[in-house]
């Protein structure tokens, strides 16, 4: 083992102190170059005869930054300290280290490697360059009644706007970094006192042991934190709004958030959560209870109806009304194929359309899923391809995929449909059966962050049904969901609420 930590890998000595920062400008040239593979966007600057150098990377800082800030201050400087430079400029971020490996890593992050020649340590100055869009509407959670910004690339504007939404003390950041090759930064963000400090600890743990070269974006550091890689359905949420992680930051969750990512991951999230809106928590109780109703109901919809088609006209006829079988056997009358066929038939065509709709440009997707969808659903019952209540069962169902507000859960609705229709093809009522049984034990079975995925039904929590399929008033909603284990349970003091009305 002492062999193994003494040389390198190709077999070389390793020397004990090639990590420590050259007191000379020209080995120091020559490491930081060689580690950064002599890179074309390297910058060296020195600054007259007082022996400083600048090394930076050119693409990562704000140039404009480089000389106001230091190369004009350092000009009139002439001292032999490190501890001096330091003290003259006037940069908010800048710290000092020893390490040439961390100096490279700070370069690496829009840091700026102040040297003095004969020091064997260098001043780090953070002036990273503002790469990114500005703050803009929510594109794929939007909503009428409420804010309307959304999350950027960047992590600090991010965390700025979690910021403004809670001015507590209590609010918490935990930066890490994950990656060996992106080495992208993550930030964990709670509120202390709140949350579960078994929650923060086992999130933690989980991120560090991510061993990977790369993670680009929130969606797939989802992935990798998910308890059960197998499962269709989201485990945790992803979303692109600051009053909904705030939300859920107050109820005792957590938030994640990637460097360049316009996605904040939040967990732990229950299956009923996928269905509801923060738009919910803007409008009357009535209203947001009658919405939650009509989401699930279209979830039903989408995924039993066409299933239930298929089943009814291949094995159980008698569950039809006598006057709907026989416009249905009217309408099927020069359908070439069995019930199971046209289904699948149909609901493929239904996801080429939805699918090209996007990944064209916005007006030619718009276009192509409208007038492709009429054309083609017009042409198919001329030529005896389908029924007419068929399109009409299908659009019903891709109307009600789109009603869920989570994209992630919208997906899932839509695959689901595809096995189901296959055991109702096979087995009828039977098969839809089975099929559903499946689904709801494998919805029993599965947790996030350690919490029951069908919370508040299963395990039963009869307190978080007040907001769940339906929502009471805001003012008996007083207790934190049971799912978060939050430490301070209650929102407020209903009993000082109700004296104050």
């Amino acid at each position: 083992m002492f062999f193994k930590k003494l040389f390198s890998p190709r077999g070389h000595l390793k020397p004990k102190n090639q990590d420590f920062i050259p007191k000379t400008r020209e080995k120091m040239s020559t490491e930081f170059k060689k580690r950064l593979q002599n890179s074309a966007d390297i910058m060296e600057n020195e600054i007259g005869v007082s022996g400083i150098t600048l090394f930076s990377i050119g693409t990562l800082i704000d140039k404009t930054m480089l000389h106001r800030d230091i190369i004009d201050s350092l000009k009139e400087v002439s001292s032999d300290s490190i501890q001096k430079i330091m003290e003259h400029l006037s940069i908010g971020e800048i710290e000092k280290t020893t390490q040439m490996e961390k100096a490279v890593q700070a370069a690496l992050d829009g840091n700026v490697i102040i040297f003095l020649e004969g020091n064997s340590a260098v001043l780090l100055a953070k002036i990273p360059s503002s790469v990114g869009r500005s703050i803009s509407y929510a594109q794929n959670e939007s909503q009428v009644i409420g804010p309307q910004m959304a999350f950027t690339e960047s992590i600090m504007t991010n965390i700025t706007l979690i910021r403004s939404y809670i001015k507590d003390t209590s609010l918490c950041i935990e930066n890490l970094q994950i990656g060996t090759r992106t080495n992208k930064l993550v930030s964990i963000v709670y509120l202390n006192g709140i949350v579960s400090e078994q929650m923060v600890g086992s999130l933690r743990k989980r991120i560090q042991e991510i061993k990977m070269d790369g993670i680009l974006d929130s969606s797939v550091l989802e992935q990798l934190l998910a308890e059960n890689s197998l499962t269709i359905f989201p485990q945790m949420a992803l979303t692109e709004r600051p009053d909904r992680v705030s939300d859920w930051l107050l109820k005792g969750k957590l938030a994640i958030f990637v460097d360049g990512s316009s996605l904040a991951i939040v967990c732990p999230q229950s299956f009923m959560e996928f269905f509801q809106s923060m738009e919910d928590s803007n409008v009357n109780w009535q209203i947001a209870t009658f919405w939650r109703l009509l989401r699930f109901t279209a979830l039903f919809l989408s995924v039993f109806f066409t299933a239930l088609y298929v089943a009814s006209l291949t094995f159980h006829y008698e569950v039809i009304p006598q006057t709907l079988l026989f416009t249905l056997s009217e309408s099927r009358a020069k359908v070439p194929f069995p019930p199971i066929i046209e289904a699948l038939l149909l609901e493929f065509i239904m996801e080429l359309l939805r699918e090209a709709g996007a990944r064209l440009p916005t007006k030619v997707g718009q276009t192509m899923g409208i007038v492709g969808g009429i054309v083609i659903g017009t042409a198919a019952v001329e030529a005896g391809f389908t029924s007419n209540i068929l399109i009409i069962i299908i659009s019903l169902g891709a109307l009600g995929s789109f009603v869920t507000p989570s994209y992630t859960m919208g997906n899932v609705i839509r695959i689901v449909r595809f096995p189901l229709i296959i055991l109702a093809g096979f087995w009828g009522f039977y098969g839809m059966m089975f099929g559903f049984c499946f689904l709801l034990l494998h919805l029993l079975r599965q947790t996030s962050l350690g919490s029951p995925y069908l919370a508040p039904f299963f395990p039963p929590r009869f307190e978080d049904w007040k907001d769940s399929i339906i929502r009471l008033p805001l003012s008996l909603t007083n207790k934190r969901p049971d799912l978060t284990r939050a430490e301070d349970e209650y929102k407020f003091d209903p009993i000082k609420a109700k004296k104050h009305n």
